[in-house]
């Protein structure tokens, strides 16, 4: 059924435009440069939220380097605990997503279905600070800095900053499709709702501007 359905068929994916494109999660090594660029210190906690490391468990030494204080839910829970949800994937899977919404600071390496819903329900909850990567911009800067063009310091946190000075969750009503898409085609371009459910579902006070209707804790 798959290799009859074209929007099926297994791709040929072109992994290095891919990741020129902005497509690919940040690896661990990038994950730590990118915390380090934007100013958080060594002692920051960092929980790990999701399943398989991109780059492989082997690589997380690179994250593990910089900000020695990882956690997990099977370092933070007791085997016990973990017990009742052995066989249940999506109910793990919750547990990442209680704990990132809750966080101080949500930030996705990748911005998949999860990250998405998580960074829509902390707007909803009154836009918590979500700093999402601008992936094809840190991959330009990373690249420079392989080819030696660029170190890391000053001038690399500077730029850092100041390309995620907008990214930090605020309120902003939902990105829609260009001018001209029409149809089943606009779904590609719109921003999804459970990312960001402003203004459908988030009341506007004259004196605050965007607020959330109401807190909802899962």
């Amino acid at each position: 059924m798959r290799e009859n359905t074209n929007h099926w068929k297994a791709k040929k994916i072109n992994s290095t435009e891919q990741r020129l494109g902005g497509l690919c999660p940040l690896s661990p090594k990038e994950v730590g440069l990118f915390l380090h660029a934007l100013g958080y210190p060594s002692s920051t906690l960092i929980y790990i939220a999701g399943g398989d490391v991109y780059g492989g468990s082997s690589r997380l030494h690179e994250l593990e380097s910089r900000f020695p204080n990882l956690l997990s839910k099977d370092t933070v829970a007791t085997a016990k605990e973990l017990e009742a949800f052995s066989d249940h994937d999506s109910q793990k899977a919750a547990l990442d997503f209680i704990v990132s919404v809750e966080s101080d600071v949500f930030i996705p390496s990748f911005s998949g279905n999860m990250a998405r819903a998580v960074e829509g329900h902390r707007r909803f909850l009154g836009h918590h600070k979500t700093i999402t990567p601008d992936r094809k911009g840190l991959f330009e800067l990373f690249d420079k800095m392989e080819r030696g063009e660029l170190e890391e310091g000053s001038l690399l946190s500077s730029l850092i900053k100041q390309m995620h000075e907008n990214r930090h969750g605020g309120p902003r009503k939902r990105g829609g499709a260009p001018p001209g898409v029409k149809g089943r085609n606009r779904f590609r371009f719109e921003e999804s709702f459970y990312e960001n459910p402003y203004p459908e579902c988030i009341c506007r006070s004259k004196k605050n501007g965007p607020m959330a209707t109401s807190k909802v804790h899962i």
